[in-house]
């Protein structure tokens, strides 16, 4: 590849259990699409592809940049600022600098969502 583009094939991407997500609860299926060490020099600083299984969640936290979760399928309920909204399929939410955000599925089926990072 060149400076100009990137591809990145899932067998080479990192997956993991990440327990307690921001003091959330259970453990997320995580997976470092886009990684910092291939955005150098980026305004995006990471992507991930997490699931929450029904009753994990991402604990509620602040951010000194911007975060957008995309909405794959399931359903649950983001935390915006301290309001509790409910998301669903192609919904999808943002957290600017000094806001914040967290997602717990409370559901009864996997929640995906694309996790974007951006400087």
């Amino acid at each position: 590849m060149s400076d100009t583009t990137l591809i990145v094939k899932r067998p080479a991407m990192r997956r993991q259990p990440l327990p307690n997500c921001h003091d959330g609860a259970g453990a997320l299926d995580w997976t470092e699409v886009l990684a910092p060490g291939q955005l150098e020099g980026r305004q995006l600083r990471f992507m991930h592809d997490d699931v929450l299984a029904p009753g994990v969640s991402i604990g509620v936290h602040a951010h000194a940049d911007e975060e957008y979760y995309y909405i794959l399928s399931g359903r649950g309920t983001m935390t915006l600022d301290g309001e509790e909204i409910a998301v669903g399929p192609g919904d999808i939410t943002a957290v600017y600098p000094g806001g914040s955000h967290g997602l717990a599925n409370d559901g009864d089926e996997e929640l995906r969502v694309l996790v974007i990072g951006l400087r």
